[in-house]
């Protein structure tokens, strides 16, 4: 294999495809990126047998071939050259030489052969495909990806949901202890599916559309056990997760007894302060409110006490209920708003976070739901 491409389009397939590699797997090859040159385009792909993702850009391709070549090293590599082409070369013993035009840096990697990578599963030609704008999959991600569990043992919850229904689109998140929920309208769609996609996926997701360029969209198929996601030229594939999502829409109370509409900004400034003062295993911290009035205490023995108390809209009878400091947290700097309703029940009932505006600008509905905690 013999071509010279543009550096920085190779850096940013590099890019993505190196935080897909498996570099912690049993099978060497994952641990790599192929390189495919045909025609007059260089193909950059990498998987870890549950994710894919694969792009290309335009090459001078003198001899077509393959290789694969360690992820990490390539990029490093590549990224230290100097701007311009890029001369890629492949030897016996699938020896890899990259040297940049008009210097004399040059790298040497050892590869392995491209029929030794495994395929990419493609989808079937007639999957169903919908397109929405890659703002509204950046907002689904942004609202709820916090709210995914890290324990890759539970697999039902170490994902998120991913809905098409009629005329929106929906994400679900939930870790047991809290969760997100955001439905946002989309023009002309009209086909249904539901995907669980794993962690790993969403943050990667979540890295292609920043990635990508303003106004730009998303094309989604499902197909078999896989989802596609095309992005900006990057082509991304999601084995889905095989389990039950929990069934959401019982976990979200249908009412609340008692409404706090509080100023955002001014609610997380104090909550962030008093829990400095809160338990370092719990986070825990007591709401106390009252007509007018929402007191934030928190209490610990290494720590001492932690005390802050806010102007609120509220009318109510008095409650106090206990939170992990960080969960309210996360919801607040997820919402946009200036402001936010916070729904209360009871001690042991959960709390309801909605947008004070809920609904605005075309955003779509958001509600959050945090489980109490005895403090």
């Amino acid at each position: 294999m013999d071509l010279v491409a543009p550096k920085k389009h190779l850096v940013r397939l590099l890019a993505r495809c190196q935080g897909v590699a498996d570099k912690r797997s049993t099978m060497p090859v994952l641990a790599n990126v192929l390189l495919t040159a045909e025609g007059n385009v260089l193909h950059v792909a990498a998987t870890d047998l549950f994710l894919g993702v694969r792009g290309s850009t335009e090459a001078m391709v003198s001899r077509a071939g393959s290789v694969a070549v360690p992820a990490r090293d390539v990029f490093e590599r590549v990224k230290a050259m100097p701007e311009g082409p890029i001369h890629i070369s492949v030897g016996d013993g699938s020896a890899t030489t990259l040297k940049a035009g008009g210097s004399a840096r040059r790298y040497t990697l050892h590869g392995m052969p491209g029929s030794d990578f495994p395929a990419l599963p493609q989808p079937s030609p007639d999957a169903p495909q919908i397109e929405v704008p890659v703002a509204t999959l950046a907002r689904l991600i942004a609202k709820t990806h916090f709210s995914i569990s890290a324990d890759e043992t539970r697999a039902h919850l170490n994902s998120a949901l991913f809905e098409c229904l009629a005329g929106r689109v929906r994400m679900v998140t939930t870790d047991g202890h809290r969760l997100s929920k955001i439905d946002v309208m989309v023009e002309g769609l009209s086909e249904k599916s539901a995907m669980l996609l794993p962690l790993k996926a969403i943050l990667e997701l979540r890295r292609l559309c920043e990635e990508a360029g303003e106004g730009a969209t998303v094309q989604i198929a499902q197909s078999g056990p896989n989802a596609f996601f095309t992005i900006a030229g990057i082509h991304f594939s999601v084995k889905l997760v095989d389990a039950q999502f929990p069934p959401y829409e019982a976990v979200i109370p249908a009412v609340t007894n008692r409404a706090v509409r509080a100023p955002r900004l001014a609610l997380s400034e104090a909550l962030r302060a008093v829990s400095l003062a809160a338990s370092d295993r719990t986070g825990g911290i007591k709401l106390a409110v009252s007509p007018g009035s929402l007191k934030i205490t928190s209490e610990s023995p290494e720590s001492g006490v932690g005390f802050d108390e806010l102007a609120v809209d509220y009318t109510g009878p008095e409650i106090s209920v206990g939170f992990n400091a960080r969960y309210l947290l996360d919801v607040l700097a997820a919402i946009d708003e200036d402001e936010v309703t916070l729904g209360l029940s009871g001690e042991l009932d959960p709390a309801v976070l909605r947008p004070g505006t809920e609904g605005a600008a075309g955003h779509g509905d958001y509600i959050a739901v945090v489980m109490p905690m005895r403090i």
